[in-house]
């Protein structure tokens, strides 16, 4: 016959799977999860949810028990996520999403509503579209936090796992889940400063002259740039700087160029001159800039964001329109 287990030893078991309940885990926790797992951080993360680090830290103790795993350890300063943390990342974004389903009806009530919101743009997008976009929501709802994060060179993932809920972009990335909409159209002009130089007088002055422009920091060029290149056209490019807030420096007082696009002029290209990049007419296609509005599937029909939505389109439509 086999030795039983002492009395001892089944409490001790007993106590210990009650305290491992799974009905415990809730949505909460799970949003936490993921916010310390993107952000490398529990400070961050605790910012970033607009809680204090004691309570993001009692949360994922109890996350932790649950889950039966430590889910992030130590790595210098930070934090790294271990092997079961990342995979229970995809398992706790798909619990999110059935939790939103649920809880989700059949209207929205702006007055009411709270919406806490995160968009993916990069500077010119930014300061073009979101500053209006946030005092026109913020008029109409009961309160509204946006988080706004740099998309870089964007990719599906950044909506497939949540890290935004809106991206606004010239390349909007591609999948059978993912969803677009143009917001405007612009284009690239020629910059100069008109007490430094004259405009170009033609194709050949404007490739020759010296250039300035934007290179992001994930290395990501200038969909203008790309295109240039692509056809054969070279350019000089003497200064490259990773957001077009800082062209205008090196731009005064010199002899170069800036191709950017157009609706930059009343702000951050306030004071220079410019005009139309002197290519010939079939490559004018080339300086053309349309701006995307993308988004997950999983938010096609979600009130809220349809309401969202439909207001960055009011706001593009009022920038497009000067």
């Amino acid at each position: 016959m086999g030795r039983s287990i002492p009395q001892i030893n089944r409490s001790i078991i007993i106590c210990f799977m009650k305290e491992i309940d799974h009905l415990a885990l809730d949505g909460h926790a799970l949003e936490l999860f993921l916010a310390v797992l993107e952000e490398g951080s529990v400070t961050a993360a605790a910012t970033r949810l607009g809680l204090t680090q004691s309570a993001v830290s009692h949360a994922l103790n109890k996350l932790r028990r649950i889950a039966g795993d430590p889910l992030f350890a130590k790595s210098g300063r930070g934090i790294v996520a271990t092997a079961h943390a990342q995979s229970l990342a995809a398992k706790a974004r798909a619990l999110i999403d059935e939790m939103r389903s649920f809880a989700g009806g059949v209207s929205f009530e702006p007055p009411r509503a709270q919406l806490s919101l995160t968009i993916a743009a990069n500077d010119f997008q930014r300061d073009l579209l979101l500053p209006r976009f946030f005092d026109h929501v913020a008029g109409q709802v009961k309160s509204l936090n946006l988080r706004v994060i740099p998309s870089q060179s964007p990719s599906p993932a950044m909506l497939r796992e949540d890290r935004c809920d809106l991206l606004i972009t010239p390349l909007p990335p591609s999948g059978i889940d993912i969803v677009q909409k143009r917001l405007l159209r612009d284009h690239y002009v020629c910059y100069f400063d008109a007490k430094a130089r004259t405009a170009p007088a033609g194709r050949a002055a404007y490739l020759a002259a010296r250039h300035i422009t934007v290179v992001y920091t994930d290395n990501e060029r200038l969909d203008f740039d790309r295109r240039l290149a692509a056809n054969g056209l070279h350019r000089d490019i003497a200064i490259s700087v990773p957001s077009f807030s800082g062209v205008p420096s090196f731009l005064r007082g010199s002899q170069m160029l800036a191709s950017m696009p157009s609706l930059l002029a009343p702000g951050v290209m306030r004071g220079f001159a410019q005009t139309r990049i002197p290519l010939a007419s079939r490559t004018q296609t080339l300086a053309e800039l349309p701006m995307f509005m993308v988004w997950h599937q999983r938010y096609q029909k979600d009130p809220a964001h349809r309401w969202v939505r439909s207001q960055l389109e009011t706001v593009a439509a009022t920038v497009a329109g000067g």
